[in-house]
This record gives C-alpha cells, sequence and structure tokens, in this order.
C-alpha cells in the first residue's frame, strides 16, 4: 500500500518525540509542520528535513497534500483544529487532554462523525511494553477475575524546569500525569461507574494540585485506587513508571520499580523484565513513554490503512476525559460523581 503523508501541529516540547517516532513508523511520514513560533518551526524543520512549513494552520489545510494530521499543541486549540480537520475530511490525532471541558470533547467526537474521518487521542500510556505486558496476563486468565487494583505514579520528578507553564494552571496532576493514569485503570479493569477523589497542593510554587487519590467504581463490579504525586521523594526515582497492584479471585499481579513484573497463582510465581526498548533516538528514563509514542502512532496508521477502530478513539476518551472532570468535581464538593450521567 502507499504509505500515508502526515502534517503535524505544533512543534513544542514534547512533539520532538512524535517527529522521531514519525520516522520509525512504517507506513506514513510528515510531509508539512505548523507552528505560529517561527523559530520552532525552523528548529524542527530543519532537524526532521520538512520543507513545507506554515505559520497558520488555515493555509496548510487550503494546500493539502497529507492524509492524516498530528495535532500537538497545547490545548487551549485542540477544538478549533480537529473541528478544521473534519471540516476538510482529514483524520485526525490530538494530543492529550482532548479538550477544555466534556462538552467541547463531544462536539469534536460528533464533528469527525459527522465528517466521516477517523480521530484518536495521542493517549500513549496504555501502549507502554510493561502496562501492555499487565493487560495480556490478564487475558489468558493468570490470577482469574480482577476484583481490585492500585494504579500509582508517584514521584519527586523536576516536570517544571522543562514544562514551565506546568506551574501556571489552576489544574495540574489530574489533567496533565491523572489522564493517563485513569485510562491506564480503564484499559485493565474496564469503565467506571462513579469516582471519588481528593487533591492536595504541597508545592508552594505551583497553583494547581500535585497529589490526587482516586477511588473508581468500575462497572464490572471491581474497585480500583488511583494515586499520583509529584511531591514524594523516595531514595530511587521511579519516573517515569506506572506502578501496578492488581488482586484477583486466582492470584496477584504485581508491577513494580524497575519493570519488574510478578504473576502469582496456584502454578507458582513467575518473575519476568518487562523494560522498555530504547530506541535510537530515546533517552533514560524518558524512553518507557518514547517507546510508546512510537507504539501509539505505528497503531494510528496500521488501523487508519484497515479502516479500523483505534484503541483510543475519541469517542473511547470520552469516557477517560469524564474521569478527568469526575475527579475535579469529587475533590470541589467532597462527594462521589456518577460519571454515568456525566456522559448522558
Amino acid at each position: 500500500m502507499t504509505e500515508l503523508k502526515g502534517a503535524l501541529i505544533g512543534c513544542g516540547f514534547f512533539a520532538i518525540n512524535q517527529m522521531h517516532a514519525w520516522r520509525d513508523v512504517e507506513g506514513a511520514y510528515i510531509v508539512a509542520i505548523c507552528d505560529r513560533d517561527p523559530e520552532r518551526l525552523k528548529t524542527v524543520g530543519d532537524q526532521f528535513g520538512i520543507e513545507r512549513r506554515y505559520s497558520d494552520a488555515e493555509a496548510m489545510f487550503a494546500d493539502g497534500g497529507f492524509d492524516f494530521v498530528d495535532i500537538a499543541t497545547t490545548v487551549e486549540s485542540h477544538r478549533a483544529l480537529v473541528e478544521m480537520a473534519a471540516r476538510n475530511r482529514v483524520p485526525a490525532i490530538c494530543q492529550k487532554p482532548f479538550a477544555k471541558t466534556l462538552s467541547d470533547a463531544k462536539a469534536m467526537v460528533e464533528a469527525c462523525r459527522k465528517a466521516g474521518v477517523a480521530l484518536m487521542v495521542h493517549e500513549n500510556f496504555r501502549w507502554q511494553t510493561p502496562i501492555q505486558a499487565v493487560r495480556k496476563a490478564l487475558e489468558t486468565g493468570a490470577i482469574g477475575t480482577p476484583f481490585w487494583g492500585r494504579f500509582s505514579f508517584r514521584s519527586g520528578y523536576d516536570v517544571f524546569s522543562g514544562q514551565p507553564y506546568l506551574a501556571e494552571g489552576e489544574r495540574f496532576i489530574i489533567e496533565d500525569l491523572g489522564i493517563h493514569t485513569l485510562d491506564i485503570a480503564r484499559y485493565i479493569l474496564g469503565d467506571v461507574s462513579a469516582l471519588t477523589a481528593r487533591t492536595r497542593r504541597v508545592n508552594p510554587r505551583i497553583r494547581g494540585e500535585d497529589v490526587a487519590t482516586i477511588l473508581l467504581d468500575h462497572e464490572n463490579g471491581a474497585t480500583s485506587v488511583v494515586d499520583v504525586s509529584y511531591a514524594t521523594k523516595l531514595s530511587k526515582e521511579p519516573f517515569p513508571e506506572t506502578l501496578m497492584e492488581l488482586d484477583g479471585s486466582e492470584g496477584t499481579i504485581r508491577l513494580t520499580q524497575g519493570y519488574r513484573l510478578e504473576v502469582n497463582n496456584a502454578q507458582g510465581t513467575t518473575i519476568a523484565d518487562v523494560s522498555p526498548k530504547l530506541l535510537s533516538w530515546a533517552s533514560r528514563p524518558w524512553h518507557n513513554i518514547q517507546e510508546s509514542v512510537y507504539a501509539i502512532q505505528q497503531h494510528w496508521v496500521d488501523q487508519l490503512r484497515r479502516g479500523a477502530e483505534h484503541s483510543t478513539s475519541g469517542a473511547d476518551n470520552l469516557k477517560t476525559f469524564a474521569l478527568v472532570e469526575a475527579a475535579y468535581d469529587s475533590a470541589a464538593q467532597g462527594k462521589t460523581i456518577d460519571v454515568g450521567a456525566m456522559l448522558r
């Protein structure tokens, strides 16, 4: 099949990973880039040899010549750009968080549905090698029916040095990191019916919350805890690992620091190293995330060429985005939130 041509909008901090990954992906490549900052546009264009460069997305769509668009901008511009892609009948990948509000996200999904084009959210954490290994262990029935889980990302890593804007928003850890961890919880234990959350700001130099603890009631009866923190100082920094505990009717799964996967059941205990690959352009400790960027972009191309639904489609991500909104509502109101009601 002919390779797909893509365009990238947004040449900021994280987009560099996406551009590296597009070089490795089979079946697609980037032919045009767009950014309002001429310096970033030149830097990325020169680094990756992209001749078509735009400061205006409308102008890029008017020129056309690409089969999909990868939107790697900040959240404020997502709805306008996704709807622009829909108007131009161009399939779109949208960076997380999907939108500013759940109503915006619903409108974006509906716009692409009406236009008949694919929409996928760049929710890459579920594509990490250790997360995929846990999912595969569950699918084999290794621990029977899971009834309890914990999904934990606790770190003291200075994320603000590379992304200083994270310190400026009224919302921080749930919107930026918890969204990934909540998506993993959905991916592993299924959709959520109700949620209770508590948040706290420990770092006085930021505006938003940097600690959150969230209790999830899953539709299948399982219960889980999602706990995220950027205020946790450990003797060995685990960034950027998501740790996991699962209890099932026939055994347990533990994903611990250092990408160690332990499965315990009646047959005994098996221990596996589920470390991510260190891609040629990746660097530690980011390589876990960087590998998942490549994996989700390969998934996008494969499914787009098949005309098949994407794992993190816009419609699927509404369910994750609703958990983010519910978590903030719960923390503000001090009560449990009916997640299903938010999606109706």
